[in-house]
């Protein structure tokens, strides 16, 4: 009989989000040797390991979990490395109680409390890599990818376009946008310039081809704990424009020059014109991407996910409170 794993994450496929890729993909890694059924909640359901997602949004099932002495590994989030965990009582005793702490770039380990890293481990994400699409050649596309949330700090995009005069510029954003102030905000600033497109919420495939024809993805996060869509950007050959955060740097490099501080729309603003003024600097951002695309190779990251999951099988010392 094959071992049975609960994978447990707060998005399922409804969400369409970052956090659902993740996990179909690791479910999709493990099954055939393993027997693997992915739910929100952990209900009592039969399993001998658990895979979950998110410290503070899946620390009931994790508690549940320790309950009865299985292994149990923890998949960390941006919002957990760069915000919960310093503060929440649940994403703290989710940490705790895991036998295995994962995270998805090189920094995440050095947000955690320093007697807990000796669990951690680094496991890149991955996208399928695809040729290089064909931009237009009557504008400059600016690809912004992600639901709208705070933590993606999406007016900071909008501010450093609206810095810059070229008609050709285009900022398309893919992904939900709330009915919140910053939804909002948002709404009134593509209302204000035309070369805001907002394509909302595209099924998976379409967003990746959205980001294979555009010239950059911008990333002005706050926090990520490994962005889906700066690898599928690095994997399309599409370079990337990303906020100077330890989820970025993970990813990219930390001397890597397609960097700009948090929330400063003007640093950006001229990253952006220098990409568009100078193709050579443009072609050193791709040549900089490229060199990082073989940390994002499916089979490097199914291989991590399937010794993760040995590693929890064969675990004899049990962490439960």
């Amino acid at each position: 009989m094959k071992p049975r794993i609960a994978l447990v994450t707060p998005a399922l496929a409804d969400a369409n989000n970052g956090n659902w890729q993740t996990a179909y993909r690791w479910s999709q890694f493990l099954k055939g040797e393993f027997e693997v059924f992915t739910c929100r909640e952990w209900r009592g359901e039969p399993a001998d390991a658990m895979i979950a997602l998110h410290a503070r949004r899946s620390a009931a099932s994790i508690a549940a979990f320790a309950r009865i002495g299985r292994p149990r590994a923890v998949v960390l989030t941006g919002t957990d490395l760069y915000r919960d965990i310093h503060s929440d009582a649940a994403a703290q005793a989710s940490l705790e109680r895991a036998t295995v702490l994962v995270v998805l770039q090189t920094q995440g380990i050095e947000a955690l409390p320093a007697h807990l890293r000796p669990r951690a481990r680094v496991i890149h994400q991955s996208a399928r890599t695809l040729s290089p699409g064909k931009p237009r050649t009557r504008s400059f596309d600016l690809a912004l990818v992600g639901h709208l949330r705070a933590e993606k700090d999406p007016l900071t995009a909008a501010r450093a376009l609206a810095r810059l005069p070229s008609p050709a510029l285009r900022l398309l954003h893919a992904g939900a946008v709330p009915d919140d102030p910053l939804g909002d905000a948002f709404r009134a600033a593509a209302a204000a310039d035309p070369r805001i497109e907002l394509r909302g919420p595209l099924p998976h495939a379409a967003a990746r081809q959205l980001i294979r024809r555009s010239r950059l993805l911008v990333l002005p996060s706050l926090m990520e704990g490994g962005a889906n869509v700066a690898i599928e950007a690095v994997t399309s050959g599409v370079p990337v424009l990303a906020s100077r955060i330890g989820g970025s740097l993970g990813l990219l490099g930390e001397d890597y020059p397609g960097y700009f501080p948090v929330g400063d729309d003007a640093a950006l603003a001229a990253l952006i014109a220098d990409c568009q003024g100078s193709p050579s600097f443009l072609d050193s951002l791709r040549s900089r991407c490229a060199a990082r695309a073989p940390l994002f190779e499916p089979a490097r990251e199914r291989e991590a996910v399937r010794a993760l999951a040995h590693n929890l099988l064969s675990t004899t010392q049990d962490r439960c409170s």
